[in-house]
């Protein structure tokens, strides 16, 4: 026995040793609870139903406004602070908790002693008796007053926000509507709130709404789109949504009146654009025909789905000039019924009807079908089955010029913008048209006063001369430039070559004047180049003749000697203008002088002039021209030069009238920027004739004096 004392001892001191242990662990696990619930500002309960004893700890006493000497722990003590609205619902929330053991979890109001209302938040759990009711109802609590304004100034935010405001669970149930989003979705928060948001509103499955809204939730990022929801809504909406830890929120705008703002501002945009580009089709061609034409391709799609162009020509005929279809495939059908509608239309047509009057005309296609006769245009028409057409008259200066109809397929009704751009179109193409027709008949009426003051050159024994004059294709305007060929008293050929400066009537006026002094004072005086060009200088000093001017003259002379030798003398005055050429019998090109020569008329009347001679052989051909021939806006004028030389190289051997239209062909491609004047003489063999046949002859029987001593 007295062994066992030790052991006994040592048993009792490892049990005080582990008591110890378990108190310090006690202690701590204590002290952190208390540490978690002070830092938390969590007070804890203790309800025993049976009794209705109610023990709280400091933290919840004084969360309550109880000093803990005086506290009474009673469930009466609870009861007097809790708020009279909620007073009666709590105790049947914690009545039925402490009968089915359930879940005791609520949010009530307090009111301290000061009247001061509190928001508390209050769990707890139920401990079972041997009978298996509720012994104990131990839980804890804490005051939620902040999170409950926080909340509350969330939720005045979102009711005063100007833009709708809902969130979704995470099946995708309505937890929140705001005012706005009321309003927008046309329902209650009562009828969403708690609604799958597929079931109420099903336009969205399949949708931007459904793709958006789940790729943002699936990504755990925030989408932007715009999207447009149909009837009942019947609107565009700006959306932003972002996903939340309990699902989805998403704030949304009303954007249909700022989306039909600004489709109305892109389509006015295109319009214009439209507008533009006729425009310049109209303005980049003379041939304004041929650009009307083109106007139904810029018409169509973006103004009707089919269009044909109709112009009324100088003979008061209307026919169609061109046609478009927004299907390509459609568009062989419509250019037939295009050749054939005009001779099938009768009078009372609205085609016909709208040409006449020159107003314009809305109809059905139907009735157009209704007036036309069995045929081609019927069956074409009934083919292309257009559900309305547009007839809108092209009008300028109090007339019609002619017609542009538009056609919409069914379903596809003109609108009120359409029309209205359509018009202008036809306006501007109806003008355009109009001044083609004044500037044609201007620049017939130009040409025709310009080429009558060029007369028709002499044909003179074994020489042949050819003329040519070419007007400007820029505008109509009469020019300044001008050609001559006479024979002089003496019986000598004489070529000019002359060019007024400007291209007005008043320089065509003053080159009328001119060329009438200067062939007066050949004519009478029978003097050599240089004396007519000394003469014209004096006349239009004494005459005030205030024009500049530059010309050439050439005089063709031979001696009875020089005539059975075979050669003619060309003796010739150059008055600031381009040198003549001469293309030799053997196709080679000489250029008689350099460009620059004396100085031109109108400057200074006492200038000393030249004067030059030149021997030709039988075949040789001598040009004359102005500058319009060789001059180019992308080019200088030696480049000019040179290639008229090389394409006289080229052409030499045509006959002399050929030369001349393959030279300007060549050159100005017969739309010269400038006027082009050319006179040309070709000197054929000559045999020496008999006295009975000596008659007018390209050379006199004498040589006249030379003033000039050469």
């Amino acid at each position: 026995m007295a062994g066992a004392r030790p052991d006994a001892a040592g048993q009792v001191a490892d049990l005080r040793r582990r008591l110890t242990a378990l108190q310090h662990q006690y202690e701590t696990e204590r002290l952190r609870w208390e540490l978690a619930k002070e830092a938390g500002e969590v007070g804890t309960f203790d309800f025993e139903p049976a009794t209705g004893l109610l023990l709280w700890d400091e933290q919840l006493q004084r969360m309550f406004g109880y000093d803990p000497a005086t506290f009474d722990q009673s469930l009466d003590a609870f009861t007097a602070r809790v708020h009279p609205d909620d007073e009666r619902w709590h105790a049947d929330a914690l009545q039925a908790s402490v009968d089915t053991m359930g879940e005791y979890d609520v949010e009530y109001r307090i009111v301290l002693p000061d009247g001061e209302t509190r928001w508390i938040h209050a769990r707890g759990r139920h401990l079972p008796g041997p009978d298996g009711r509720t012994d104990h109802l131990i839980g804890a609590a804490y005051d939620t007053t902040g999170e409950r304004e926080a909340s509350t100034r969330v939720t005045r935010v979102l009711e005063a926000m100007p833009a709708g405001f809902y969130s979704l669970d995470r099946e995708w149930r309505f937890t929140h509507v705001n005012a706005e989003a009321e309003r927008l979705l046309g329902q209650s928060r009562d009828e969403l709130l708690g609604k799958v948001l597929w079931k109420v509103f099903p336009a969205t499955i399949g949708s931007v709404f459904e793709e958006s809204y789940r790729k943002a939730v699936d990504a755990g990022e925030p989408v932007a789109f715009d999207a447009y929801y149909p009837a009942p809504l019947d609107g565009w909406y700006e959306l932003r949504a972002w996903p939340t830890p309990d699902g989805l929120s998403v704030y949304f705008l009303e954007v249909t009146e700022r989306r039909k703002a600004q489709e109305r501002a892109e389509r006015s945009t295109y319009q214009l654009a439209i507008l533009a580009q006729v425009s310049a089709e109209l303005a980049g061609t003379l041939d304004t025909v041929v650009a009307t034409a083109r106007l139904p391709r810029l018409v169509v799609p973006a103004l009707a789905d089919f269009c044909v162009m109709t112009v009324i020509g100088a003979d008061g005929a209307p026919r169609d000039v061109g046609s478009w279809h927004v299907d390509p495939s459609t568009r062989p059908l419509l250019e037939r019924y295009r050749e054939v509608r005009l001779d099938a239309m009768p009078m009372t047509a609205p085609v016909a009807r709208a040409l006449h009057t020159g107003e314009a005309a809305t109809f059905r296609g139907d009735d157009v079908l209704s007036v036309l006769p069995e045929g081609p245009a019927r069956e074409l028409l009934a083919l292309l089955a257009p559900e309305t057409e547009v007839a809108l008259p092209l009008r300028a200066r109090g007339r019609t010029v002619g017609l542009l109809t538009l056609f919409y397929a069914p379903g596809h009704a003109p609108s009120a913008d359409d029309v209205t751009v359509a018009q202008e179109v036809a306006d501007r193409a109806g003008l355009a048209l109009d001044n083609a027709r004044l500037f044609s008949a201007q620049q017939q009426l130009a040409e025709g006063l310009q080429r009558s003051m060029l007369t028709d050159p002499p044909e003179p024994d074994h020489a042949e001369i050819a003329v040519r004059y070419l007007p400007a294709a820029e505008a109509a305007r009469v020019g300044g430039d001008w050609y001559d060929a006479f024979l002089q008293p003496g019986g000598t050929t004489m070529l000019v070559i002359g060019d007024v400066v400007g291209h007005d009537t008043e320089a065509a006026a003053a080159m009328g004047q001119l060329r009438s002094l200067l062939r007066g004072i050949a004519t009478y005086s029978d003097a050599p180049p240089v004396e007519v060009l000394r003469g014209l200088d004096a006349s239009m000093a004494t005459l005030r003749v205030g024009t500049l001017a530059t010309a050439a003259v050439a005089r063709f002379e031979q001696t009875p000697e020089e005539v059975g030798r075979g050669i003619t003398r060309m003796r010739w005055a150059n008055a600031g203008h381009l040198p003549p050429l001469v293309i030799n019998p053997d196709g080679s090109v000489a250029e008689l002088a350099p460009w620059v020569g004396d100085l031109m008329l109108g400057v200074d009347p006492t200038t000393t002039r030249h004067e030059s001679v030149v021997t030709l052989d039988r075949g040789a051909t001598v040009l004359l021209y102005t500058d319009g021939l060789v001059e180019r806006r992308d080019a200088d004028l030696d480049q000019g030069l040179l290639r008229l030389r090389t394409a006289l190289t080229e052409l030499s051997g045509l006959p002399l009238d050929e030369l001349l239209d393959e030279l300007i062909e060549r050159l100005v491609q017969g739309r010269p920027d400038d006027d082009v004047a050319l006179v040309a003489v070709r000197l054929h063999r000559q045999d020496r004739p008999r006295p009975a046949e000596a008659g007018p002859n390209i050379v006199p029987p004498t040589v006249p004096p030379d003033p000039a001593g050469t």
